[in-house]
């Protein structure tokens, strides 16, 4: 697994509203789903020369310009960083394989796999910031589940899961504040591997900050292994 194939995961599993290759460029149209879906990336190292033309493009479709450097990109981000372009949400790539996920059973009535979303399921989402626009991103992926998760005899938190390139990948883990630090995001990040290896995935995936102390402390506790990542250069408009 490297992380050229996990970024296509990334890209199949929370895909934008459309995607399309101009030059040197692959732009991503995110309607509001967020930075991930909006972000341009470079296909070759002629990218840093040519970033007039990006900003161009992204502007012409109403969005400000926002670039993703990836590991191998070091030209094009000292040209953006030259540019004024502030460096945000530096964030990793993690995975492991999915069988180091399903050995320990999951208790009853403590995860289910649900798709259409829950009314429950959008509550929490809402709580931590992922509303209708990211709910959109969801729904656009094919092979795909959200893990809803109760603790306590109540709802503790929500996950969406997909699965591309036999890579379970989860996404938007939310666990609600009362109901954190009992273990329910492990038995979260379990469910979803049982239901990935469902769907014939051997390995299982997320994308964290590096910020997030205590999600990295639980993917390093479930042997997920940091194999890349990458961040966004943010126009200087929005810094």
């Amino acid at each position: 697994m490297d992380a050229a194939r996990l970024m296509d995961v990334c890209d199949a599993t929370w895909p934008a509203a459309r995607t399309w290759n101009a030059g040197p460029w692959r732009f991503r149209d995110g309607q509001g789903g967020g930075k991930r879906v909006s972000a341009a990336t470079a296909r070759g190292p002629e990218a840093a020369g040519q970033i007039d033309a990006a900003e161009a493009e992204m502007r012409r479709i109403g969005q400000r310009p926002l670039f993703q450097p990836r590991g191998g990109d070091d030209v094009l981000d000292a040209a953006l960083e030259a540019r004024g372009y502030a460096r945000r949400d530096p964030t990793l790539l993690r995975t492991g394989p999915i069988a180091a996920l399903t050995g320990l059973p999951i208790p009853p009535v403590t995860a289910f796999a649900i798709w259409e979303p829950l009314a429950i399921m959008q509550e929490i989402w809402a709580k931590g910031g992922i509303g209708p626009a990211r709910l959109a991103v969801m729904n656009r992926a094919k092979v795909k589940t959200g893990i809803l998760s109760r603790w306590n005899e109540k709802p503790a938190g929500t996950a969406f899961a997909a699965v591309h390139d036999g890579v379970c990948m989860v996404h938007a883990l939310e666990v609600l504040p009362h109901q954190r630090r009992q273990g329910v995001a492990g038995w979260m990040m379990r469910k979803a591997a049982f239901w990935g290896a469902e769907q014939g995935a051997s390995h299982i995936a997320v994308l964290v900050t590096e910020a997030n102390t205590g999600a990295n402390a639980l993917y390093d506790a479930l042997g997920l292994t940091r194999i890349g990542g990458y961040h966004y250069r943010q126009h200087p408009e929005d810094t």
